[in-house]
């Protein structure tokens, strides 16, 4: 375990002094993490990509403030589910500019998938998913995408959220519960 600690205390070190090396190291161990945390609180593939992009161009502006004592990842997860906040709020304007897009854009987008029929079921059903979990509120989503899609413990997730164990576990069951409903509905 003190390798990859090593490692890690390495390249923030080479970040910091603004070696591309650095933080190359850093989102190759971090990015599908944060991509992860980002596409379960947004359901979106595309939005995904975006947050993490900007979880990660705000990491590195604010890597001289981060605390080795502290967990790498947990930092980076908290700084994601900000800007998943943050991505929230400007939805709207998004989407707004999104339709205003001329027609003669979508002409030049071509279906790559080799079996059309399954790939729109599997797409469908991935989409579904991801937009049930990104429905549910925030106060359960986070704690289930920390503990169920990036393994930490309950302790770690409590620690990035700010609140006991003990309202981890219970927001991880009433998540739970909630996707079972919506999932029979």
């Amino acid at each position: 375990m003190a390798g990859p600690e090593l490692d890690e205390a390495a390249a923030v070190a080479a970040a910091l002094a603004g070696r591309q090396a650095g933080f190359t190291a850093l989102m190759d161990a971090h990015r599908d993490a944060v991509f992860r945390m980002a596409r379960g609180h947004l359901g979106n593939e595309a939005d995904a990509l975006d947050v993490t992009q900007e979880s990660f161009v705000a990491a590195f502006l604010a890597l001289h403030r981060y605390d080795p004592a502290r967990p790498l990842r947990a930092w980076i997860l908290r700084i994601a589910l900000n800007k998943c906040h943050d991505w929230a709020r400007r939805r709207k304007v998004r989407r707004f500019f999104a339709f205003a897009l001329p027609l003669e854009h979508a002409a030049h987008v071509a279906d790559a998938g080799h079996d059309p029929e399954q790939a729109l079921a599997s797409r469908h059903e991935v989409s579904r998913i991801h937009a049930t979990i990104a429905a549910l509120p925030d106060a359960l989503k986070e704690p289930l995408l920390l503990c169920a899609l990036e393994g930490l413990s309950q302790e770690e997730a409590a620690a990035i959220l700010g609140i006991s164990r003990k309202a981890v576990e219970t927001r991880i069951y009433r998540a739970r519960q909630k996707l079972s409903h919506l999932a029979e509905g």
